[in-house]
């Protein structure tokens, strides 16, 4: 059974770009999504999306995520043709856009999310961890940890755009986010 076992923080900054290993474009959607119980996720490389034929290559999967213990969920992710990827991005009513990069840190699998359209300007950096106990040297630029935080989940994201959220909910968050990190 996969475990997905993560830390999740807001970024504010630019100091994490020197940390870049790798970075891809994606589109997401949700077939399902519910708070407490399962959600399904359609995620396809916007380079695939953009191509007017689906080369070789192009990139989709399928994802299904599972409520767990404290931070862990249970997640399966499986490969799929480029072709059926963008057809069930087709089907959904939620989705979000985001570049992705991939980070050289120690001490767990780094990623971070530069959230477009409706999700701009928010930054997302996640650690995934071996065990939830796990010990981790948390950077600067991670100025406010979100795990658990539904609000901040993708899903949600995809469903209720941080734009649309209600002054009271966006201004705390936007000043969070203004304040660069020493």
């Amino acid at each position: 059974m996969a475990l997905e076992i993560e830390r999740r923080f807001l970024v504010a900054g630019e100091a994490w770009r020197s940390l870049v290993a790798w970075s891809q474009d994606l589109e997401q959607g949700y077939l399902v999504a519910s708070a407490d119980g399962p959600t399904l996720r359609v995620r396809s490389s916007r380079a695939s999306a953009s191509q007017a034929s689906l080369a070789s290559g192009a990139e989709a999967w399928l994802t299904l995520k599972l409520a767990a213990t404290g931070i862990a969920r249970h997640e399966y992710e499986y490969a799929i043709p480029a072709g059926d990827g963008l057809a069930l991005l087709g089907h959904c009513g939620s989705k979000l856009v985001k570049r992705r990069f991939g980070l050289h840190l120690p001490g767990g699998d780094w990623v971070l999310d530069v959230f477009e359209a409706g999700n701009a300007p928010l930054v997302i950096a996640e650690v995934e961890l071996e065990r939830d106990d796990q010990p981790v040297a948390i950077p600067p630029w991670c100025v406010r940890e979100i795990t658990g935080e539904g609000a901040f989940s993708n899903a949600a994201l995809a469903s209720h755009p941080f734009d649309q959220w209600p002054s009271q909910e966006r201004q705390p968050i936007l000043q969070i986010l203004a304040v660069v990190p020493s």
